[in-house]
């Protein structure tokens, strides 16, 4: 089954126009997930709204969303009342402008969709205004109402399609000196910067997501199996702490010489294979 877009409207460059859907690019389905339980009775629970003043659960149609506009007072708004505000990002993403998509900083990236044409009619515009971006190697600013939510966006070119990663206001991303301010400048030695970039020349690797291994889950569904067949919780060993280190150099030292160990093992782990010697006795192959 396909996934069910998060958005449907139409993405527009200049008076060009297409119909387009965005897709989740993450599915949180394979994932272990928890429901609460009475102990008592082993039956599911559900939350119900409740008065705070009187304590009494409300009834189907009584909640109502509400403002405060000052200490206990509140302004009702209803649901059709908020679905009814429409403004062109609402439905329509136009491309206002163009950056090179480096030059966002990774603190301002969001949340990743996938943009893919509604309709077999508005392929060819989509793949129009796609291939356009693609060749000038550039991604568009744009603006979109998500989950009631106007939220400023980027879009660039992936394959047959595009991705949408939508991006954080300014005003809500911690800028790095309000964390970073207090870290002092040190003066590394460049021996000991040498030996660093050693051991990172050493585990050069290629960007593989399929090795990734979520250890936490698998943990989580080693535990499950094991109250599923009446025993207990597995006994988990806790991950030793590393300490701070006392010599640097000696520290990068012995990291070179154990990774450099431990691929030698590895290597003799796994001889070549020999050639098996006749045995004795054994005919030799005549030749033809």
């Amino acid at each position: 089954m396909a996934p069910r877009p998060a958005w449907k409207g139409y993405l527009k460059l200049s008076l060009v126009t297409c119909a387009v859907e965005l897709t989740n690019v993450v599915t949180h389905t394979e994932k272990v997930s928890f429901r609460v339980l009475n102990r008592k009775t082993g039956n599911t629970v559900k939350r119900i709204y409740v008065d705070a003043q009187t304590g009494k659960p409300l009834g189907d149609g009584d909640e109502v969303k509400g403002y405060e506009v000052s200490d206990g007072d509140f302004v009702h708004i209803e649901e059709d009342e908020i679905e009814a505000v429409q403004i062109e990002s609402s439905h329509t993403m136009s491309l206002d402008g163009f950056v090179d998509k480096s030059s966002i900083q990774q603190i301002y990236l969001d949340t990743p969709y996938y943009v893919a044409p509604a309709d077999a009619v508005s392929e060819e515009a989509f793949a129009v205004i796609r291939d356009a971006m693609a060749g000038k190697k550039m991604a568009g600013l744009a603006r979109i109402v998500l989950y009631q939510r106007e939220r400023p966006v980027v879009i660039e070119p992936l394959g047959k399609g595009m991705v949408l990663t939508t991006l954080r206001y300014d005003n809500t991303v911690r800028q790095p000196n309000t964390v970073f301010g207090d870290i002092k400048a040190v003066k590394t030695d460049q021996e000991m910067t040498d030996l660093a970039e050693l051991i990172i020349d050493k585990k050069k690797a290629k960007f593989d997501p399929s090795k990734f291994d979520d250890k936490y889950e698998d943990a989580l569904l080693e535990l499950i199996r094991a109250k599923k067949a009446g025993k207990k919780a597995p006994k988990a060993e806790a991950a030793p702490k590393p300490s701070n280190v006392v010599n640097l150099f000696d520290a990068l030292k012995k990291s070179l010489s154990s990774d450099a160990g431990s691929k030698a093992s590895s290597a003799k782990a796994k001889p070549a294979a020999k050639r098996a010697k006749p045995k004795a006795g054994a005919p030799k192959r005549k030749s033809a």
